[in-house]
């Protein structure tokens, strides 16, 4: 099943912010891609007894909720507070509510594991004869998947349309999508996107069992990849009309695909991967040469990046730059493709290509043109890729601001 839509008046993104392992907001985030630095470290989360890496964001066990706020307390929650008041994107949210309304801007989010994290204790601390949870524990305001959602509807003081998508690894590319029909069927005039995921025991846990976590840096496309570095982080971008804002960079197309063909394992040729690209570019009514740089899924599986491989060099055989971030950042899972759109917005800003970390000697049964190094480049166009389990693919093109 394939997505696409015609091309369309391109969307401006007027707005965005991301904090990961490598930082809170755009400064740290371009400081540690800049100086190939990674956010990864030995795994130190509480509880877990895995020889791993993780990227896990720092001071998020003092960044309580509080006040009217303490309702959705729960880890995934504070992330999103806190990447909320980073690079001004509360002032953007302020003043887009005072051009349109407060019920006029659309909120739409994807998350993978949610506050999942709180029921977790909760299943701990639970009464050892009834078998009860806590009285203290809110399942609305924090393993509620929507959760994310009413919170951060709460903490800015928006009433439009609200959505949190949960499509594992492709969640928050998918929101973009969801955010234009919405916007282009009249129901909000500009849309909060973004996702957000934060590590627990049920994702570490459950991939390790899979047999996808690496005991070292996750390494992208490299000869010797073992598997997946989990990482937590929040992204979130404002979604307006490009005639608001044309000098903007912007939201040019969006390719959606749904292979089905595995509960766990993408199609092996890349048939979905190559959809959604296919998909995007048509949106955009782009061809593939004029793509400047690819931001892969690149999760550093076995079968993920080969399939992957196989469809971008479907479309774009070899001649295009591409790389994974996930070496800096960790796999974001849910958050994964609004933290990456963020990064391709910094690309197109900055004029460079970030090279895939921790990959030392390239698979040569990859033929993508694979970038181990930054590399100084004019971007027009660049490509995300987002791919989740069960096959949810979506691919996102962003056109950068007009002089």
């Amino acid at each position: 099943m394939i997505h696409s839509r015609p091309a369309v008046t391109p969307y401006a993104l007027t707005a965005h912010t991301l904090t990961s392992a490598l930082g809170a907001g755009l400064s740290a985030t371009l400081a540690g891609l800049r100086g190939a630095r990674t956010g990864l470290r030995p795994c130190d989360f509480p509880d877990v007894d895995l020889t791993t890496w993780i990227g896990r964001v720092d001071g998020l066990e003092a960044h309580a909720l509080t006040g009217a706020m303490a309702a959705y307390e729960c880890r995934n929650n504070r992330l999103a507070d806190l990447a909320l008041r980073q690079d001004g994107f509360e002032a953007a949210i302020d003043a887009a509510r005072a051009r349109y309304g407060a019920h006029r801007i659309g909120v739409f989010l994807g998350t993978s594991s949610a506050g999942i994290l709180e029921t977790e204790q909760a299943y701990r601390a639970r009464d050892s004869v009834t078998g009860a949870l806590p009285a203290s524990f809110n399942f609305d305001g924090a393993h509620s998947v929507y959760s994310l959602g009413a919170f951060v509807q709460a903490r800015l003081g928006l009433r439009g349309p609200g959505m949190v998508v949960s499509t594992a690894c492709s969640s928050s590319a998918k929101v973009f999508g969801n955010a234009v029909r919405m916007i282009e069927a009249g129901f909000c005039d500009a849309a909060l996107v973004g996702g957000v995921d934060t590590l627990c025991l049920t994702t570490l846990y459950g991939f390790n069992s899979l047999g996808l976590v690496s005991a070292k840096p996750c390494r992208p496309f490299d000869a010797e990849r073992d598997g997946i570095s989990i990482g937590e982080g929040a992204a979130f971008v404002l979604l307006e009309s490009a005639h608001a804002a044309p000098h903007a960079p912007r939201l040019l197309g969006v390719g959606e695909s749904s292979d089905a063909h595995h509960m766990s394992s993408p199609h092996p040729e890349g048939v979905g991967a190559r959809l959604a690209i296919e998909a995007a570019l048509r949106a955009a009514a782009l061809m593939p040469d004029q793509i400047d740089y690819i931001n892969l899924h690149g999760t550093a599986t076995r079968s993920n990046d080969a399939s992957e491989d196989k469809g971008v060099a479907a479309v774009f055989g070899n001649a295009t730059p591409c790389s994974s971030t996930k070496g800096a950042t960790g796999h974001l899972l849910g958050a994964a493709g609004a933290a990456e759109a963020v990064i391709a917005l910094l690309a197109l800003e900055h004029g460079f290509m970030p090279g895939g970390l921790n990959t030392c000697q390239l698979d040569p049964e990859l033929r993508s043109r694979y970038l181990c190094a930054n590399t100084e480049a004019a971007l027009d166009h660049v490509l995300s890729n987002s791919f989740g389990f069960g096959g949810s693919n979506c691919s996102l093109i962003f056109g950068r601001a007009l002089p």
